[in-house]
């Protein structure tokens, strides 16, 4: 028995630390106390395993480097979460997200499901600007549920699309779980983001496909905005060309600032022609000029701060000018600037923004400890070998492997959050992911797909709680149309959120048949087996394994290889030393 324990220690410690897990402890703390347990019971038990054991207690003495080394307190990497976590903070204090559905939700509002588009767009742009689930989630919530249950969304459709929007946020760049991926296996942040965009921006699409779809099939689940309810009134022509003169304009900035500038001249002409009608539209609305409608002028002053906000984190990380780090501390200090000049920035909103970015830090530093402790119990009872021989024993060799990683991380979404996944099983498959031969950004960001699905599914998605959080328990009396509004139950969020999962699971299918969408970070990669080495022709010489040509053209003789070889002409032929005499004494005159 004592033998079979010690030869069987890693899946018997890994079951254990599920049951403390859904037992209820915290998980930091049953990472470590399953740790150090587990560590006791392996030092006792390891003449009993055959080798299969390596824990002494000296060992013990590395946790301190553990703590303290390049892993957790001196991990540059991570100092991109408070940064980051700071700047979606103050993003959501400042009110840009009301901003963004208010003018979003005139653009769209004219066609059926309009609030819907724009719940996603600015999901999307909520999750490139502060890469917080919770404050998306909790500010969609707040802001946009109201209004669709007023104008008779369907309570389920509505529900699901704000948490699913909310939930953009884990995959779509700066977004924190990327951060712990690339830092948990090993790679850069800045390729992790790169290869997260396009698929970031496709689950957007394909989102909004979902609500096309259902507009053309129910159209009574998401009706248009009615025509008092669109207080900015028409202009979409006026913003059509205001479009136009910032392309025309961006275009003649970069044909002037090409000769100087290089490659860098296409940004900066774009970044030249958004300031230009930026300016013209406050001016316009300042100096009452009337040269644009009110909602181009809306549009235009309301989403450009974000997107700069976004080329200011994203681009400069992109373009390399900027780490992670500092792309984040940037991006707090432009978060600042955008609530002070809105007037909305206060002593009390910085303590706000302070203590939840402390909270969130001290949640993950916390749980990265414990991960460490039980990483260090687990690599001593051969536990990474175990998940190895496990895994890569998977029938159907690289493609069986993924399909039952997912499967694997999808059923444990549905009681592990992003975090806990990332810093418990990551680590465990990325070997075997390595020896296959699977490139790890791709992996890291198939996973951070199938990780977003945590905060979807019922029971225990988190997106789910926030927004059951903020959404109506009881009947309440909608202040502007007088009409008794009834509430949203439980049950509607959760079957509201199951077809957003379904979309998610399809996204996984993508991304595994379509790698390049992920790939293309590598940029072009050369094969070089299809490089063709040409040695230019120099006068005098002739290619190698010829023999030279002769002087009056004639054929050159074959080479003789019974004699040495010959470089050229023959030098002419020096006279004959005359014989010594060697009878006589030598003369040294």
């Amino acid at each position: 028995m004592m033998e079979f324990i010690a030869q069987n220690m890693a899946p018997i410690m890994f079951a254990s630390l599920i049951l403390f897990m859904l037992i209820g402890y915290p998980v930091a703390f049953s990472l470590a106390a399953n740790g150090l347990m587990f560590f006791c019971i392996g030092v006792f038990l390891t003449p009993y395993s055959g080798g299969a054991i390596n824990l002494a207690w000296p060992l013990l003495y590395a946790l301190p480097d553990n703590f303290y080394g390049s892993r957790v307190m001196s991990n540059d990497t991570l100092l991109a979460i408070p940064f980051f976590t700071f700047m979606g903070i103050v993003l959501e204090r400042s009110g840009m997200a009301e901003d963004l559905l208010d003018t979003i939700g005139q653009l769209f509002g004219p066609i059926r499901g309009g609030l819907a588009y724009a719940v996603i767009f600015v999901g999307a742009l909520l999750a490139a600007t502060t890469g917080v689930v919770a404050a998306s989630v909790i500010a969609m919530g707040l802001i946009s549920l109201p209004i669709m249950l007023r104008y008779g969304y369907d309570r389920r459709l509505a529900s699901g699309v704000i948490a699913a929007s909310g939930t953009l946020a884990q995959i779509i760049p700066p977004s924190l779980v990327l951060i712990i991926l690339a830092d948990q296996l090993g790679r850069s942040v800045g390729d992790m983001y790169a290869g997260a965009l396009i698929p970031g921006l496709v689950l957007t699409v394909l989102y909004a496909g979902y609500i096309l779809i259902v507009s053309i099939f129910r159209p009574k689940m998401m009706p248009a905005l009615p025509l008092e309810a669109r207080t900015l009134g028409h202009g979409v022509m006026s913003l059509l060309v205001a479009l136009v003169a910032t392309v025309a304009i961006s275009y003649a900035a970069y044909r002037y600032l090409a000769p100087a500038h290089g490659d860098n001249a296409d940004i900066l002409g774009a970044t030249l022609g958004v300031i230009f009608i930026y300016v013209v539209a406050i001016a316009d609305r300042s100096l009452n000029i009337n040269m644009m409608s009110r909602l181009a002028q809306q549009v235009i002053i309301v989403l450009i701060p974000p997107l700069a906000l976004i080329f200011l984190v994203l681009g400069t990380i992109f373009l390399g000018i900027a780490t992670p780090t500092e792309g984040g501390a940037m991006g707090a200090v432009g978060a600042l600037i955008m609530a002070a000049v809105k007037g909305r920035l206060s002593l009390d909103v910085i303590k706000q923004a302070l203590t939840s970015t402390t909270r969130l830090s001290s949640f993950v530093l916390f749980i990265l400890i414990g991960a460490r402790v039980f990483s260090l119990t687990f690599y001593g009872v051969n536990g990474q070998i175990w998940v190895e021989h496990l895994l890569t024993s998977l029938p159907g060799g690289e493609v069986g492997f993924l399909i039952g990683v997912n499967l694997l991380v999808f059923l444990l979404a549905f009681f592990l959050d992003f975090f806990e996944l990332a810093f418990i099983i990551v680590p465990l498959l990325a070997p075997a992911a390595d020896k296959l031969g699977i490139d790890l950004i791709w992996f890291g960001v198939l996973l951070g797909v199938n990780m977003q699905t945590s905060f979807m599914h019922p029971p225990f998605g988190f997106a789910l709680f926030y927004l059951r959080s903020v959404a109506a328990r009881v009947p309440y009396l909608d202040r502007l149309t007088g009409k008794t509004i009834q509430p949203i139950t439980t049950g509607q969020i959760y079957w509201g959120a199951v077809p957003f999962v379904c979309i998610q699971v399809i996204m996984i299918g993508l991304t595994i048949a379509f790698p390049q969408m992920v790939m293309h970070y590598k940029g072009t990669v050369v094969d070089p087996g299809n490089i063709d080495y040409k040695v230019p022709d120099v006068p005098g010489l002739s290619p190698l394994g010829e023999p030279p040509p002769a002087k009056d053209g004639a054929t050159p003789p074959a080479n003789d290889l019974s004699q040495p070889p010959s470089f050229g002409d023959a030098p002419p032929a020096k006279p004959a030393a005359p014989p010594t005499d060697l009878s006589q004494p030598p003369s040294f005159n």
